[in-house]
């Protein structure tokens, strides 16, 4: 039998990130198995509770994505049982989830965020809120991002350069939540910078070989070449890892968290988001910034495992 903890690692859900969760979760799992811990693979679903009740387990991974496990409610479930998880707790994952909310903090913590309009579904389609649309092109100046105001990144991005395609972007955002963030466009470099305990690794350089790092660049092997470390000069790459580090300060994240920056050609990095349950796969950002600091997969998923139980232990 394999000592230390026994750990059981959530994934699936019924989020539209349900396949790239179980990827993520079928890598951990077989991660911490290599080297030695006793694991079980769970999906989430109805029987979650009563499975973590009955199963003896000492800590649960989070490997979820989307609203299976980003935005607090498997981590309220898993405080009400008193089961020691890995990642951000209820708190800053809910801060997170909702976009605009984040934004805000990380604009009041001196980081710099795309100017950006907020619009609810009801706001959209009762209140007169489509006559305004001219006016968001006009103020914010085309190209505008327009994404769900929560949700996983990337999901239903669209890059808008003709205000007569606002309207279109909007409704089709609103097929994934019920509000709606409109961004300015900052042209850049896409970087990604992950932060352990504190402590943010090599910046990952994103360069999509057609068109946006949409959610099909994400996770579609070869369609997207990384750069790690980023090609970014000194004052850049320092400038990330402090914006990436205060992000997860902001809004009190622990463990782990990847923040999705534009970095424009003065150097300075604009924070689009914060993702609190980043992804694991083999096209994942995080592993890619774990190898260059030299960590490894599984010995990046170890100490996650140990930085729950540490703080599990201390009462945090």
């Amino acid at each position: 039998m394999p000592d230390g903890p026994s750990i059981a690692v959530l994934s699936g859900g019924i989020s539209l990130e349900r396949e790239v969760s179980l990827r993520s979760g079928s890598r951990v799992a077989d991660a911490l198995s290599d080297r030695g811990h006793q694991v079980t693979r769970l999906d989430v679903d109805g029987e979650l509770v009563r499975t973590l009740d009955a199963g003896g387990f000492d800590v649960a991974f989070l490997a979820l994505h989307g609203s299976a496990g980003e935005d607090g409610t498997i981590q309220s479930l898993l405080e009400l049982i008193g089961l020691p998880y890995t990642g951000p707790d209820v708190l800053a994952s809910s801060l997170a989830w909702n976009k605009p909310i984040a934004q805000g903090l990380f604009a009041r913590a001196g980081l710099a965020v795309p100017p950006r309009v907020t619009l609810s579904q009801q706001a959209f389609r009762e209140m007169g809120a489509t006559a305004a649309v001219d006016r968001i092109a006009t103020e914010l100046s085309l190209p505008l991002g327009v994404k769900p105001a929560s949700g996983g990144p990337s999901l239903a991005l669209t890059i808008v350069d003709d205000a007569s395609r606002l309207p279109q972007a909007i409704v089709g955002a609103f097929s994934y939540a019920d509000a709606v963030l409109i961004e300015a466009f900052i042209a850049g470099t896409e970087v990604a910078v992950t932060v352990l305990d504190g402590r943010a690794l090599p910046a990952v350089e994103i360069q999509p070989k057609d068109g946006a790092y949409d959610f099909a660049a994400r996770y579609t092997a070869g369609a997207t070449e990384f750069h790690v470390p980023a090609r970014l000069d000194e004052l850049a790459s320092a400038a990330c890892a402090k914006t990436a580090v205060t992000a997860t300060e902001s809004i009190g994240a622990r463990h782990i968290s990847r923040a999705d920056l534009i970095v424009d050609a003065s150097g300075t990095p604009w924070l689009l988001e914060l993702d609190t349950c980043p992804g694991l796969t083999e096209t994942s950002l995080v592993p890619l910034a774990a190898d260059a600091a030299d960590l490894g997969f599984g010995a990046l998923c170890e100490r996650l495992v140990e930085l729950a139980l540490r703080d599990a232990a201390a009462g945090r």
